[in-house]
């Protein structure tokens, strides 16, 4: 009976003696598991990237806008275009009728050309907030400060710009106190945000802030703001200003009895709740696409040990007849089995995570590369090797040897 190290050594050795055979053979299973280590990682990432931005909007604030904000389903969209804009003045009423709302913001935002100096941008974030947003957005600001309830009284051209422009127009220098013309208006830069990234190539930075009473004059009153709202104290106090704010808007926009709210209140469970219906599905798939591909690559494999089996009847013929029992034979071809599925899982686990890797440098995509994912992968491959290597294994093991030697 042969040990184990004996049988890791022969099965190596056949493989060897048919390089290309055995390449070719691993190729399917590899392309199998990079897929499903892309995918892993991908998937990973965009769920850190979900839980990132439900961080930015925060656990005690909640939204409330004209038009859905987590929605899949259009009609809902083009239903919701109908319905009355909400204002500036709905955050003030809002603000005095809702005793569990501790600030009460609005913003609104659209693109426009930035210029400083001799330089340029297109398609910049130009945001109208009012002077409360500083105590409801979490993102820091790095350098400089807020403007204040005095300024946006006195429509004070001034301006919070993203660590974007400043590196795009200031690299180097201090951009506090230097003027950046935003459309047809000029803005005295008071504050930069920190850093927030990119993401598939879409930089988050290029934004700048202005206060909201400006903003209405630059752009109009046409279209509608989005409330935000901080309510501190714990999930009951979190509640309740969500029913109070609820209440105040359907009375402020006439809508009674059982009549469906004409506005949409948006929390960090919505946008969680949304993304994992989305992801889901998409999981689902792709992972199905996946675990097929590693079966069609573990059939090929299945059918080249046959062939192998068909090729070496001889040469199991004669290690029967120097002493090899059924057993060793069926294990020779079983570790062949394995070790080409394992070397198809191991290739493919590092083309996984050198694909996720390209992306997350190339786009700032925040694809994680997580150990469990890695061993997932490999333990997959062995599961296909030992289980389409078990029938060629059983069919080496139970040929006749006397029948093998005569084999030409």
């Amino acid at each position: 009976m042969l040990v184990r190290r004996d049988i890791l050594v022969q099965s190596a050795a056949s493989l060897g003696a048919y390089k290309m055979r055995s390449v070719l053979t691993v190729l399917g299973l590899t392309m199998g598991v990079t897929t499903i280590i892309t995918v892993m990682t991908l998937i990973q990432g965009a769920n850190l990237y979900v839980e990132q931005k439900v961080a930015n909007l925060g656990t005690n604030v909640f939204q409330i806008s004209r038009l859905p904000q987590a929605v899949t389903d259009f009609n809902l969209i083009l239903k919701a275009m109908r319905y009355k804009h909400i204002t500036v003045d709905d955050a003030g009423a809002l603000g005095a009728a809702c005793p569990h709302c501790e600030y009460v913001g609005a913003t609104a935002s659209t693109q426009v050309r930035v210029r400083f100096r001799d330089r340029e941008l297109e398609d910049v974030s130009l945001t109208g907030q009012t002077p409360n947003m500083a105590h409801i957005d979490t993102t820091e600001i790095e350098h400089g400060r807020f403007f204040t309830d005095m300024e946006e009284q006195h429509d004070a051209r001034v301006a919070v710009i993203g660590a974007g422009l400043r590196d795009e127009f200031f690299a180097g220098g201090d951009p506090l106190g230097k003027v950046i013309r935003a459309g047809p208006e000029e803005f005295t830069v008071i504050g930069v945000y920190e850093k927030i990234g990119s993401v598939l190539g879409r930089d988050r930075d290029s934004f700048l802030v202005i206060p909201m009473g400006v903003y209405l004059r630059l752009r109009g009153a046409r279209g509608s703001v989005t409330l935000h709202v901080k309510a501190s104290g714990g999930e009951q106090v979190f509640d309740q200003a969500q029913d109070e704010a609820r209440l105040t808007l359907r009375a402020r926009r006439g809508v009674t009895g059982n009549r469906e709210d004409d506005f949409f209140i948006s929390t960090a469970t919505t946008y969680i709740a949304m993304w994992q219906s989305i992801s889901a599905a998409f999981f689902a798939v792709f992972i199905m696409v996946s675990v097929i591909s590693a079966i069609v690559g573990g059939i090929v494999i299945m059918n080249v040990m046959l062939v192998s089996v068909t090729e070496r009847t001889k040469e199991i013929g004669v290690r029967r007849a120097v002493g090899a029992t059924q057993a060793d034979i069926g294990r020779q071809f079983l570790a062949e089995s394995l070790l080409q599925c394992m070397a198809g899982g191991i290739i493919g686990i590092l083309l996984g995570f050198t694909a996720a890797l390209v992306l997350r440098n190339a786009t700032g995509f925040p694809a994680t590369v997580r150990t469990w994912v890695a061993l997932l992968g490999l333990g997959l491959s062995s599961v296909i090797g030992l289980f389409f290597g078990i029938y060629p294994a059983t069919r080496a093991a139970g040929l006749d040897p006397v029948a093998a030697l005569r084999k030409e």
